[in-house]
């Protein structure tokens, strides 16, 4: 079977950042106006008042100091707390895809390859903007790339999904070459109205191209190996859908977005989250390494999921035997935030200097469903 290895990969990062001290401000205004307008009903022990939040807080809950997003007026306006990106028509290039394109021009730009040489897109992502036509088919015409398309959806941990999907294609002669983009737009389902979790997700997209080696020219990363790891949880959970509408009675009048169905949105158990799946993690990356003959203790640099920093340490910590240096165990979350599938990519993207052939570094994600990914990769 042909082998596969990582050719290029190419990052859009919006314009527009938010830093925690606005962040914190527009939550606050907030949760100003909702204690006051709810004041009786505080006081007689029927409406929980809501907790103002703080820089402090969010550092010392996710290491995250600032986000990028598509749009910030919005969701730091007290009275909407939502982004506004205003809907386009059929005609014009979705926003998902827009951003995908740019990050995959990036990244076909540092292979130097014509995309006639591309034989399949997919589109892996943990919310898509609509259920179709594939976003990945969009994508594909957008770049004028022949083949075949579809997406994917495996929440935090599609990226890597998406690559061992592409290195399976290549293994199995399908095709020759693989576009992967990950765009998120985390800021348009995360529920900013939450002090638990208004802080946690940024704006991003990523792209790699997975080639099989036969053909790669030099350089780039072997794929060593892949693994995927699923079980089924409910602590992280987005149950926003097309049958929301199915369920409401016939004398609801409250749009979806409203108030009412806020528990559509993301929610998570974060406590819950990390007592399962930091040693689910960190277990199958030493157990993966050891299959394939590969001491963990001596990778060089891991490029993790970046959804919260005390996992990343806990988890660097158990594979490595040891406290990571900064350089082997890549975080980028205190600029970014958690990006969902993006997140490990983005650090590859942006730190994988200083690699020397035949040393191994190792991407890695994790997150809703739950779900894994490991690749082990090999600089050439």
């Amino acid at each position: 079977m042909t082998k596969a290895v990582i050719a290029a990969t190419g990052l859009f990062t919006p314009e527009q950042s938010i830093s925690n001290e606005e962040l914190v401000a527009a939550y606050n205004a907030y949760a100003e106006r909702f204690n006051a307008a709810n004041a009786a009903e505080i006081a007689e022990g029927e409406v929980a008042a809501l907790t103002p939040s703080s820089v402090e807080f969010i550092e010392k809950a996710s290491g995250i100091k600032s986000r990028f997003v598509l749009e910030k007026t919005g969701i730091l306006d007290p009275e909407r707390m939502v982004p506004h990106l205003p809907e386009r028509s059929n005609d014009e290039l979705s926003i998902l895809a827009e951003m995908a394109v740019k990050a995959a021009e990036q990244a076909i730009k540092a292979w130097g390859k014509p995309v006639s040489e591309i034989g399949a897109v997919l589109c892996a992502a943990s919310n898509m903007q609509r259920p179709y036509p594939a976003m990945a088919i969009e994508i594909q015409q957008a770049l004028g790339i022949e083949g075949f398309a579809f997406d994917m959806n495996v929440a935090c941990s599609s990226a890597t999904f998406g690559i061992k999907t592409a290195a399976d294609f290549i293994a199995s002669g399908s095709v020759k070459a693989v576009l992967m983009v990950n765009p998120e737009v985390c800021s348009a389902h995360l529920n900013f109205k939450d002090r638990d979790s208004h802080f946690i997700f940024g704006d991003v997209a990523t792209a790699v191209i997975v080639e099989a080696e036969d053909q790669a020219a030099p350089g780039g990363w072997e794929i060593l190996g892949t693994r995927l790891k699923t079980v089924m949880s409910n602590n992280i959970r987005n149950n926003f859908g097309f049958l929301n509408k199915a369920a409401l009675p016939t004398d609801a009048v409250e749009p979806l977005q409203s108030n009412g169905l806020t528990d559509k949105m993301f929610v998570q158990q974060g406590r819950k989250v990390f007592k399962d799946v930091v040693p689910m993690v960190a277990d199958m990356i030493v157990d993966h390494a050891g299959e394939l003959g590969l001491d963990p203790t001596s990778l060089k640099r891991m490029w993790l999921h970046q959804a919260n920093i005390n996992m990343n340490q806990f988890i660097g910590r158990k594979v490595l035997g040891r406290e990571p240096e900064p350089h082997e165990n890549v975080i980028i979350l205190d600029e970014y935030a958690n990006t969902s599938s993006a997140g490990s990519i983005i650090a590859f993207h942006l730190h994988h200097d200083g690699f020397q052939p035949g040393e191994v570094g190792l991407i890695c994600s994790f997150g809703a469903g739950y779900s894994a990914g490991t690749v082990f990769v090999r600089k050439r």
